[in-house]
């Protein structure tokens, strides 16, 4: 994938922590501290290609795993539309991973209704929210597969 650039879209609080994640290679910012959630949270940077410019983009999401794969979930704090990066791996599934220090290029896929009722609890788990913004969404709030390419 080409070099990215930050999501044009985010708050300045993402990009703050955008920015330290980057910096520090993702030693500050991979485990984020969020009020609310009284455990750190597991965070990466995806770089993912825009549907309309073609341009890769950078935005700081939390996620899970399911054995080798990466967990997503598109809720976009409970809107009622979903998340851009979403509708961008809609059109181009490949895109690459930070996980902390490592970068890994992945596919993502839309989990199956049996595979979301298996991980949606576990990504309550990691982060509590979920299930509120589930409620005030109005929609069913896609979860995402990323496996390793």
């Amino acid at each position: 994938m080409v070099e990215s650039q930050m999501s044009p879209n985010m708050s300045p609080f993402a990009q703050e922590h955008l920015r330290r994640y980057l910096e520090s290679n993702g030693s500050d910012g991979h485990m984020w501290k969020m009020d609310g959630v009284d455990h750190p949270v597991p965070t990466l940077i995806l770089m993912a290609r825009g549907r309309n410019t073609g341009i890769a983009y950078k935005t700081p999401l939390i996620y899970g795993r399911d054995g080798d794969d990466f967990i997503l979930v598109a809720s976009k704090r409970g809107a009622p539309v979903d998340p851009g990066w979403y509708l961008n791996l809609k059109v181009y599934p490949e895109a690459v991973l930070q996980v902390a220090a490592e970068r890994i290029a992945v596919r993502a896929r839309i989990a199956s209704s049996e595979e979301r009722a298996r991980i949606w609890p576990r990504m309550v788990e990691i982060y509590p929210p979920y299930v509120s913004y589930l409620e005030k969404s109005g929609r069913v709030i896609p979860v995402l597969i990323l496996s390793r390419i």
